[in-house]
């Protein structure tokens, strides 16, 4: 059974929208009834991957607002609301309501509400006379954004920052981590599935997974609960794993360039919430959606940028084939004279032309929408030499380090003040051992080019703190340490044999091979200090590995805390496909970063502990110089 995330979501709010009745196969409600609906912007950033503007219309949806917009009243007309349960939320609704604004209200909530919250509407509608028009409120349970069919987002911006803020006190950081169990939950009870969690000991990933162990256990014991699974879920090997990692577990990830289609997009051109724009060729901007209904993107996403741009050359000449084809037979046999006799068989022709002409337009919308992205791609990669960055970046990794002179030559070299930093931190983060003058080097080289170091400087921080715990205790090497031969599953040897040119490809990152070793369940010491729970089992037995916790698992959910990418996701997807048979990871994150948001994450946090120079700074200073 497969989890498909995306249409268990749209189920769900398919059928929000017909009031929370039945829908009938169709996918429309049984009797038409015109409504309006009204979101805030998160949940709006929930339906918007998931339903168009037309599909609203299918629903009867004729009016669609915000909630904090002044809006005219609409009479004898139902109105669904869909938003988060937060107190400006709820004073609105209740503002509404006691202006009659519409005939009805049907309340759906992204998550649980809150029993004071609950309290304070039934008393603001009750003051003001108007709790009748309050026809249902419901706890949908789906606070989180589905990129893609395996590919989710909780939306909690900055989490990264929040967690590893030197100032942050245990209450914050308790409300964070339920914030991210409560999304959790929304995530397993939309699949309808209680997986077995597993995730590396102590720090974020254990406090997710032991409060989300709790959470469910608190839940199952309820009478409603969501995951009244049938009797086909009775063997345990077929409930799926859930793997939760916290961004240190691999904090290259979230920095390095990468060279494959579907990281380049987001990273470069900034893709959000499945859409982007480009600059057109006649000036102006275009915008561009990459979903599931473009099949060029879901079947080349997570290939290098050159076998891309072969892959657009050879769509469009078969393209040209296809019209030439269907000219050739609308044309009749070239020279031959035209006496009737087969005018059935042209007809034919004609009709067949006519019933190919839809298919063969959107293929070339694709055709030009992709030729579109990967112009403006090309562009940005000569003008950044991004290709050397990717091939630097990727050496630097396998080989532990990389020469002094190429280091100094790419940080005085092409690219954004960004990709320097990251190449910088790339390289503090590769360094077996930090040779301080080289360190300081690099730090001069960014200032010259006005780069604000705080990133770099807390990446040194935390990587020398974890070097000095790795040689105080050669049990805790599993840190951020070790980097080349542990996380890489390279031997340096085996990299000087000549190996062909690293690319991308052939670096499997730290988090798919756990993944992989998690869902296999053999013995491992990579993961067997990994702790286990299952909210199913009696408390006991939790933490402990009995036999049916170790799999193997034909699905995995792995959730990275802090902040993931598109590197990641297709490094699991390629892992899922290349199984035999194939298997099922969903990826899910608390947000979805590129390189540049993730560095000014590393930045922040860099200010707060009170490291760096500002770029203003350092450019003050090289001017009185």
């Amino acid at each position: 059974m497969a989890l498909n995330l995306r249409q268990k979501q749209t189920e769900c709010i398919i059928r929000m929208l017909n009031l929370n009745q039945p829908v009938n196969p169709s996918g429309t409600a049984n009797e038409e009834v015109y409504k309006i609906l009204i979101y805030d912007k998160f949940c709006q950033n929930i339906l918007s991957p998931l339903i168009h503007v037309k599909d609203l219309r299918k629903h009867g949806v004729t009016l669609y607002f915000l909630i904090d917009k002044d809006r005219k009243p609409v009479h004898d007309v139902p109105a669904v609301y869909f938003v988060q349960p937060n107190n400006p939320n709820i004073q609105r609704i209740v503002a509404d309501a006691s202006r009659s604004l519409y005939d009805s209200f049907h309340l759906n909530f992204s998550s649980s509400i809150p029993r004071p919250l609950l309290e304070d509407l039934a008393s603001g509608t009750l003051n003001s006379d108007s709790i009748h028009r309050i026809s249902k409120v419901h706890d949908q349970y789906l606070e989180f954004v589905t990129l893609e069919d395996n590919l989710f987002s909780l939306s909690q911006k900055s989490t990264y920052v929040q967690l590893n803020d030197p100032s942050a006190g245990d209450k914050e950081i308790e409300d964070i981590i339920e914030r991210v169990v409560n999304g959790l939950f929304c995530v397993l009870a939309t699949l309808a599935v209680v997986p077995i969690i597993r995730c590396p000991r102590g720090g974020p990933a254990e406090m997710v997974a032991s409060a989300l162990d709790q959470k469910l256990r608190d839940h199952l014991l309820s009478k409603n609960n969501l995951f009244s699974e049938g009797g086909g879920f009775v063997s345990s090997f077929q409930r799926p794993i859930l793997c939760i990692f916290d961004r240190n577990f691999e904090l290259s990830a979230g920095i390095q360039h990468d060279f494959r289609y579907r990281p380049l997009v987001h990273d470069i051109l900034g893709l959000k919430l499945n859409r982007l724009s480009v600059p057109g060729e006649k000036g102006g901007m275009k915008s561009f959606e990459l979903d599931s209904s473009d099949p060029f993107w879901m079947a080349n996403g997570s290939l290098e940028f050159p076998e891309v741009a072969v892959e657009i050359e050879t769509q469009l000449n078969k393209y040209k084939k296809d019209v030439d084809e269907v000219n050739k037979r609308t044309d009749g046999t070239a020279g031959a004279e035209f006496d009737g006799t087969d005018l059935i068989g042209n007809t034919k022709h004609l009709m067949n032309a006519v019933n190919s002409l839809p298919e063969l337009t959107e293929r070339k919308q694709v055709i030009d929408k992709h030729t579109n992205i990967a112009t403006v791609l090309l562009g940005e990669i000569k003008e950044r030499s991004l290709d050397a960055y990717v091939k630097k970046e990727n050496d630097m990794m396998v080989r532990g380090g990389i020469d002094r002179n190429e280091l100094m030559s790419v940080l005085k070299g092409k690219g954004t003040k960004i990709d320097k930093l990251r190449f910088a931190i790339m390289y503090i983060i590769s360094s077996e051992t930090i040779n301080p003058s080289e360190a300081e080097a690099v730090e001069a080289a960014l200032r010259e080019s006005e780069v604000d170091t705080s990133a770099f400087q807390y990446v040194k921080k935390i990587k020398s703190l974890n070097v000095s715990l790795a040689s105080a205790n050669s049990a805790s090497r599993s840190n951020i340490v070790d980097w080349a031969e542990k996380l890489y599953g390279q031997s340096i040897s085996a990299v000087t044999a000549g190996m062909k040119n690293l690319l991308s490809g052939d670096r499997q990152l730290a988090l798919t091979r756990t993944v992989e070793a998690l869902m296999e369940g053999k013995p491992n010491p990579e993961i067997d200090s990994y702790l286990v729970f299952d909210p199913r089992a009696p408390k006991s037995s939790s933490g402990t590995s009995s036999s049916h916790l170790k799999g193997p698992f034909k699905e995995a959910i792995v959730f990275m805390i802090g902040g993931g990418n598109y590197v990641e996701y297709g490094s699991l997807q390629d892992l899922a496909q290349h199984q035999q048979p194939a298997k099922q990871v969903i990826y899910g994150t608390t947000e979805i970063l590129t390189g540049m948001e993730f560095v000014e994450q590393l930045s922040l946090l860099g200010q707060k502990m009170g490291l760096g120079s500002s770029a203003a700074a350092a450019a003050a200073a090289s001017a009185t110089h």
